[in-house]
Order: structure tokens, then sequence, then C-alpha cells
């Protein structure tokens, strides 16, 4: 691990947290996932339900909003 790397832990209010640019930047990232997942569901899909995560709209916009978070907050990233 590096050990420049600065953590901010800072006690900050729920609001102040919900309104930093960081949590509106994942969230933007996890809806658009989600709307993802849902036209692959909806134009790709598969229609015999062997299908894991592409038979079920559900699981589509889950997966969906899952590879968008990770997009975003990638949990090896460099600091």
């Amino acid at each position: 691990m590096k050990e420049n790397c600065e953590t901010n832990q800072n006690s900050s209010t729920l609001k102040e947290k919900l309104s930093s640019p960081r949590f509106l930047k994942t969230l933007i990232f996890v809806v658009v996932g989600s709307l993802a997942g849902y036209l692959y569901y909806y134009f790709v899909g598969c229609n015999s339900g062997s299908c894991a995560i592409t038979s079920n709209p559900v699981s589509s916009v889950l997966a969906g909003s899952a590879l968008g978070y990770f997009i975003i907050n990638r949990p090896c990233q460099v600091c």
C-alpha cells in the first residue's frame, strides 16, 4: 500500500454526504447502468429462460447497476 495516500474521515452529516460530488457521480453511473441493463434485456434478452442475467428484467437491471457502480468506484484504484 502507498503510504502517501490520504484518507478523509471527517465526520460530516448525511446531508453533506448525499450532496457531495462523489455521491452524485456514483448515483448517475448507477442509474445509467440500470438503464443500460434494462435496455440490454429488452433488445437482446434471452427468451428461453436459460440465461441467468438476461432472462429476467430485475436481474438485468441489478447487473447493470452493479457494473455502473464498479466502473466509477473501482475497488483496486490507485490513490
